[in-house]
C-alpha cells in the first residue's frame, strides 16, 4: 500500500455505460460523505467537449483540458470519480479502482430502455462480453488496487457501498498520521 497525506482516498468507479455506476457513486457519496465527481457533467461545465461523433451520437471528450480541470480537485482527496473510462487518468489520483460489471442480458435492457440502438448498442455490449472497461483498469493501475463488481441488482449495489464502505474505513486506519 502506497501511503498518501490525503486524509480521504480517491476512488475511480468505472465500467461500460449502464453497469449502474452512478447509482452506486451516488450511493457511497451519501454514506461516506466523499464527494462524488460525475465526469460526463464536469466535462460539459467545463466546455471539456469537442465535436459530436455522429455515428455514437456523443460529443468527443478533450481528455487533455478535462484533466487540467480535475488536477487541484483531486489533490485533496475524498473524491469518487465516475467515468466509463479509466486508462486517460493518472494512476497517482487513486488508491482504489473500482470496475463494475453487468450481465450482458441485463446491459442489453439497460441500454435499451436509455434509448441506446444501432452501433453504439452492439459496442457498448462487446465491451462488457470481452472485459474491456477491466482490462483498460488493469493495464493503467497497479494490479491489487484494481477491483471487479457484479452489478446486476439492487442488492448487488447495496451490497458493493457496504464493501467499499469497509475498505474506506480500513484506508483510513492504514493513513493515520502516526
Amino acid at each position: 500500500m502506497i501511503k498518501t497525506n490525503n486524509k480521504e482516498p480517491n476512488i475511480l468507479v468505472t465500467g461500460t455505460p449502464g453497469v449502474g455506476k452512478s447509482l452506486m457513486c451516488r450511493m457511497l457519496s451519501e454514506k461516506t460523505g466523499l464527494v462524488w465527481l460525475d465526469v460526463s457533467k464536469l466535462a460539459i461545465e467545463h466546455e471539456c467537449l469537442e465535436e459530436y461523433d455522429e455515428v455514437y451520437q456523443c460529443p468527443i471528450l478533450d481528455e487533455d483540458k478535462l484533466l487540467d480541470v480535475m488536477e487541484n480537485v483531486m489533490n485533496e482527496g475524498g473524491k469518487i470519480v465516475d467515468y466509463h473510462g479509466a486508462d486517460f487518468f493518472p494512476e497517482r489520483w487513486f488508491d482504489i479502482v473500482f470496475v463494475l460489471r453487468t450481465d450482458n442480458t441485463i446491459l442489453y435492457d439497460r441500454l435499451v430502455e436509455r434509448g441506446y440502438t444501432g452501433k453504439k448498442l452492439e459496442d457498448n455490449i462487446d465491451c462488457e462480453i470481452f472485459q474491456t472497461i477491466l482490462e483498460e483498469a488493469k493495464a493503467s493501475y497497479r494490479t491489487e488496487i484494481v477491483h471487479e463488481l457484479t452489478s446486476n441488482t439492487m442488492d448487488h449495489v447495496v451490497d458493493n457501498v457496504n464493501r467499499i464502505c469497509q475498505w474506506i474505513e480500513q484506508w483510513k486506519i492504514d493513513n493515520q498520521e502516526s
